[in-house]
């Protein structure tokens, strides 16, 4: 096997002892005579992939499931920028907002269709390279909305905010189970999981038990998070690979000895390819200038010469360094360097980068 460092945003890489237990499953799971893809939603042997993964996910952020559901849903993270408000912001309430790029743009035009939105804060103005320190909050508000990384802009919130009392909702698609923080501080989270735990098409939600209780009895039903708390995830055909590959990440998470393990790796990976950035300022333009924003996910950064842009991709792939063009909307590079990157590839970037500067 030929493996190439795949700095790809998503669907992004997975760790190699995953893709080999897998590709087993995908033959025959448990010693059932079935694939992984064949076995019912409704039959043991997915019961107990389900459960194992349900339970995995609470435990691996610290979360206990007297307070906490687990679910599996699908629609990706662009489904729930439209759920949490149809299930959270009631008539006559306001929803508070920190726009910090462009999927939090997107969480919020959705939610302006569903209810009244208060910009609690935005960084748009400076073309999202840094996390606003200052947010102006609503008394009372329904939530408070954030992402927590952003990648397409390379920025991720240091600290989170208080949100003065609010239910604190989030989008941590590209960062969940990146960092050792307080995830009680969350009411609800949600992540599309194609980015850091596992293949596209099934979206993690964990949502307080509390919080469920105040979806309105008049939504669509298979929109409701009450429908979908009550159903364990099944009130349809769930995906169920998906939440099988999801289920090999967290026992991958637990066996290299958690997130606090998980993030000294992440944060030792970021830092050789931003120290190699900075060593070099008259070549790069890091997008996030803050140190402290920076994503430990989304490393971002465009050349000041932009005519060698090719350049530098053509020689990138020469050394098998692949995915590293930014997004369309933004130009430049971003090296996603996800959980499961090897720091290999970091080091490999990292000597690159500075291969390059000097000529």
């Amino acid at each position: 096997m030929n493996r190439i460092y795949n700095f790809s945003p998503g669907p992004a890489i997975l760790p190699v002892p995953v893709l080999e237990e897998a590709s087993r499953g995908v033959l025959e799971i448990n010693g059932s005579g079935m694939s992984v893809l064949e076995v019912s939603h409704r039959g043991k042997h997915f019961e107990a992939i389900h459960a194992d993964a349900r339970d995995r996910l609470l435990r691996v952020l610290g979360l206990s499931p007297d307070d906490y559901y687990a679910l599996f849903l699908q629609g990706g993270a662009s489904l729930q920028f439209a759920m949490v408000p149809m299930n959270l912001l009631g008539p006559g309430q306001t929803a508070d907002y920190v726009n910090t790029g462009e999927w939090s743009s997107k969480a919020l035009k959705e939610a302006k269709k569903i209810g009244a939105v208060n910009v609690a804060a935005s960084s748009e103005d400076s073309r999202f390279s840094c996390i606003p320190t200052q947010l102006n909050l609503t008394p009372g508000a329904a939530y408070l909305h954030i992402t927590t990384n952003n990648t397409i802009a390379g920025t991720e919130w240091p600290e989170l905010p208080a949100g003065n009392g609010a239910p604190l909702v989030a989008d941590a698609s590209s960062d969940i189970f990146a960092r050792d923080i307080d995830y009680s501080k969350f009411d609800l989270l949600y992540a599309g999981a194609q980015k850091n735990a596992g293949p596209a098409g099934v979206t993690l939600v964990v949502v307080r038990k509390s919080l469920v209780e105040k979806s309105s009895d008049s939504l669509p039903t298979i929109l409701s998070y009450k429908t979908l708390a009550k159903g364990d995830s099944l009130f349809n055909t769930p995906p169920a690979f998906c939440i099988y590959v999801v289920g090999l990440v967290l026992k991958w998470i637990e066996e290299q000895g958690g997130v606090k393990v998980i993030e000294k790796r992440n944060r030792e990976k970021a830092g050789l390819i931003y120290a190699a950035l900075d060593a070099h300022l008259d070549v790069y333009d890091p997008a996030v200038t803050v140190k402290a924003d920076r994503s430990i996910m989304n490393v971002t950064f465009r050349l000041r010469d932009t005519e060698k842009e090719a350049a530098f991709l053509a020689g990138a792939k020469e050394r098998k360094l692949d995915g590293l063009k930014g997004h369309r909307l933004v130009g430049g590079f971003r090296a996603s360097i996800y959980n499961a990157f090897p720091a290999e590839g970091c080091q490999a970037l990292a000597e690159y980068i500075q291969d390059f500067a000097r000529g």
